[in-house]
This record gives C-alpha cells, sequence and structure tokens, in this order.
C-alpha cells in the first residue's frame, strides 16, 4: 500500500484533461484541482486614474502645426442654436431626418469656412483636368473580375431559361395528359351508347354528333327548348334522301297528270343530243369499254 507522503504525490499530479466531467466534480470538491489560466480575483478591480500620465501623453501627441496640415473646422450649425448659443428646443435628435439634416447643415457651414481660407493661402481645391490617378487594382485584376462577372452572368440566365423550359414541358404534359383523358372519356361514353343502340336499349343517335355547345336562350324553359330543338341535321339528310318511310313500290309510276305534265322537257336533252360526260362517245353507252382477255390475246397475235 501507499503512504501518505505517496497518495498526496499521486493527487498533486492529476491530469484535468484525462478526468471526466464527474471526476472533475469530484476532484473540484475535494480541492485537488490546482489553479490554472483563470485566476478568481477578490475584491472590486480599482480602475487607475493616472491624471498627470494622461497630461504627458495628451503633449507628445499635440503638434503646433499650421492650419494647412490640419485642416480641421469647428463649427455651429446655425439652425441647431440660438441667440445665446442653447439648443433649438424644434430639432429633436430622436428624429433621423432632422439629425442628419443638421449634420448635412454643419458640414455646409464647415466648407463655407474652410474654403475662402484655402483660396487665401493659395490652395487648389479642385482636381486638375490632365489629373492621372493610378487605380488601386491592376487592369489584368479588373479583366479577370470583369470575366468572372460575365461568366456568372451567362450561368444564371441559362439557369434561368432551363426553368422557364423545364415549367412549359410540365405544363404541356399536363395539358396533354388532359386533352388524352377527355379523348378517352369521350371514347368510352360513345362506344356505351353504340352499345345500348345494338343491344335495342337506346333509339337515339345523337351521340354521332359530337359535343355541340347548347344555346340557352333568356326565360327558357327545357320543355320549351326541347320543343324548338327538332331534328338533327343528319336525320332531316336521310329523310331528304330516303323520305319518311311508307310504301316506295309504285312511287315513281305515272299517273294522269304527271303524263299530261310536260313542262319539264327540255328538246336539247331529249335523243341523246345532250351534254355528256367527258371521255364518253354518243355512239353507244359501251364504247370505251375495256375488251376482254381473249380478245386482247388475238390483238397481240395478229400483231405479231
Amino acid at each position: 500500500m501507499l503512504d501518505h507522503d505517496e497518495e498526496s504525490a499521486s493527487d498533486s499530479d492529476i491530469d484535468p484533461s484525462e478526468l471526466t466531467d464527474k471526476e472533475l466534480q469530484e476532484a473540484f470538491s475535494q480541492g485537488k484541482l490546482k489553479p490554472g489560466l483563470n485566476v478568481v480575483l477578490e475584491g472590486k478591480k480599482v480602475a487607475p486614474n493616472n491624471v498627470s500620465g494622461l497630461k504627458q501623453c495628451l503633449k507628445d501627441l499635440k503638434k503646433e502645426l499650421p492650419w494647412a496640415e490640419r485642416l480641421d473646422v469647428t463649427t455651429a450649425v446655425p439652425e441647431t442654436t440660438g441667440e445665446n448659443g442653447a439648443q433649438d428646443p424644434a430639432v429633436d435628435a430622436e428624429d433621423d431626418f432632422q439629425r442628419e439634416m443638421c449634420f448635412y447643415r454643419q458640414a455646409q457651414a464647415a466648407a463655407l469656412f474652410a474654403l475662402p481660407r484655402l483660396y487665401k493661402l493659395k490652395i487648389a481645391t479642385r482636381r486638375p483636368d490632365d489629373y492621372f490617378a493610378e487605380m488601386a487594382k491592376t487592369d489584368q485584376h479588373m479583366q479577370k473580375v470583369r470575366h468572372k462577372l460575365q461568366v456568372k452572368q451567362t450561368a444564371m440566365e441559362k439557369s434561368q431559361k432551363a426553368k422557364q423550359l423545364r415549367a412549359l414541358r410540365k405544363y404541356g404534359k399536363k395539358v396533354q395528359t388532359e386533352v388524352l383523358q377527355k379523348r378517352q372519356k369521350e371514347k368510352s361514353n360513345m362506344m356505351t351508347q353504340i352499345k345500348k343502340y345494338q343491344k335495342g336499349l337506346s333509339d337515339k343517335l345523337d351521340f354521332l354528333e359530337g359535343d355541340q355547345p347548347q344555346k340557352k336562350t333568356a326565360g327558357a324553359t327545357p320543355n320549351k327548348m326541347k320543343a324548338k330543338k327538332g331534328p338533327s341535321a343528319k336525320r332531316q339528310y336521310k329523310d331528304q334522301k330516303f323520305g319518311f318511310g311508307g310504301r316506295k313500290k309504285g312511287s315513281k309510276r305515272n299517273t294522269k297528270e304527271s303524263f299530261n305534265d310536260v313542262s319539264g322537257f327540255r328538246a336539247g336533252m331529249a335523243h341523246g343530243r345532250g351534254p355528256h360526260r367527258p371521255g364518253k362517245k354518243a355512239s353507244g353507252r359501251n364504247a370505251n369499254k375495256r375488251p376482254g382477255k381473249n380478245v386482247r390475246q388475238k390483238m397481240k397475235s395478229k400483231r405479231r
């Protein structure tokens, strides 16, 4: 076992960096930790006020130079001071606009005070026309900066165009999908109506006309609209071509009235003297008919 001196030596050689937080707390409570860089000061810190040293420093910094080397001007703004030198209550220090205006007036007053003195000392206050000022940055450096800015701007424009193209593609795909879905829906509805018509469940063929918008009249009821609708264009065409049903046999047979009616007779069209279709001869109906196979073979053998 270790004696008392070795135990105290081992306690004094504790490395706080190798201990955990719990071990550090236990070592601190037992007083085994040594003071490090942070030293606890007892009592309140007293700030020294060395008046003589401060005056000596001010005396060393102060130099008796002419005004042209210092160019210091101290003025008061006429608007911010009254007749007795008191501050004008009309100027509010908390108002940003009034405060900045006071600074502007004070700088203007300082310029009006300093310019005559500079003219009197024959000091130029304006830059000559042929003045050459060397740039802080070289031309090569500024060209690199300009090139980098141009590359960055070009990349931003390309990115913006790519975003717009992606948005347009997305919108186009959406519209295309909607159109295809609409067509598929219309096709399925039409097939359903056709199946119903084939099975005899419905006798309407309005679905063949497509989706036509119905014009609504003001104040018209559904019953009145149905009454004004009438037959469809397809139904009217079929009625005009095939009639309205009924007996067809003998419908074109002459009667006494039609036999005596010669109002539609045209002499120019009678006896085949009227106009004919191009390529047809008046000699016969089958004048341009192609000869048969046997006739064509006989004609070929004769030519040989």
